[in-house]
């Protein structure tokens, strides 16, 4: 069951400063996998144990969710992983704007809040103004992981990644999806997709050389 709360609401449109990475982890200097939507965390939990090499940082949107992830964090003594409570679409982008060059090599969208109704849509969370913000932290060669059970979601999502021009996919041909989480860890919604024999829409992207450009005046 997915819990919804509304983006655009005015407690969610106040901004929160999202600590620096010499703030948040005990060596600045590894590479940053991002995790927008993380939810209750058990995919990075998963992750950031078994890659020590790596930090891991998790937003939601959900304050519960975030409180219940970073109190077991601190339970489990996990010093790679952090998790902060904010609006991707208020608080990133300064964030995103001060990290070091090649610092962020790993952005994961998974199951984002589906808001089916037409008018909702601006609610949700891949915004143009936010790809173009990770477009502009992301090194040549990093990696976004997209996915969702809900076709009607991802394909806007594609669609907006690959007119920014920022990425290319790693598929040869536009209608093939991946077979699996190249991660080999799932989300908790992951897990009841699978359970429930649901279909699963993956996409992989790979930062390319191209600057991004403000592309927000192609999607009114």
């Amino acid at each position: 069951m997915r819990q919804h709360v509304n983006p655009l609401s005015q407690f969610f449109q106040l901004y929160i400063e999202i600590p620096k990475p010499n703030q948040l982890f005990d060596d600045k200097n590894l590479p940053i996998h991002l995790d927008i939507g993380c939810a209750k965390g058990g995919f990075l939990f998963d992750l950031a144990k078994s890659n020590g090499g790596w930090n891991f940082l998790g937003i939601d949107i959900r304050n519960a969710l975030i409180d219940f992830a970073e109190k077991e964090r601190k339970n489990l003594e996990i010093n790679n992983l952090r998790f902060i409570f904010c609006n991707a679409n208020v608080s990133l982008e300064n964030w995103l704007l001060a990290l070091d060059s090649n610092k962020l090599e790993r952005v994961s969208i998974q199951f984002p809040d589906p808001w089916f109704k037409r008018r909702h849509q601006k609610r949700r969370v891949l915004q143009p103004s936010l790809l173009f913000a990770l477009a502009s932290a992301m090194p040549q060669g990093s990696e976004l992981f997209i996915q969702s059970d809900v076709y009607s979601v991802i394909k806007p999502m594609i669609e907006l990644i690959k007119n920014s021009n920022c990425f290319d996919s790693s598929d040869e041909f536009d209608n093939l999806w991946l077979a699996d989480n190249p991660f080999n860890v799932y989300t908790e919604r992951e897990i009841y997709a699978l359970k429930k024999g649901l279909t699963i829409y993956r996409r992989l992207f790979y930062r390319n050389k191209r600057i991004p450009e403000k592309f927000s005046i192609y999607f009114n």
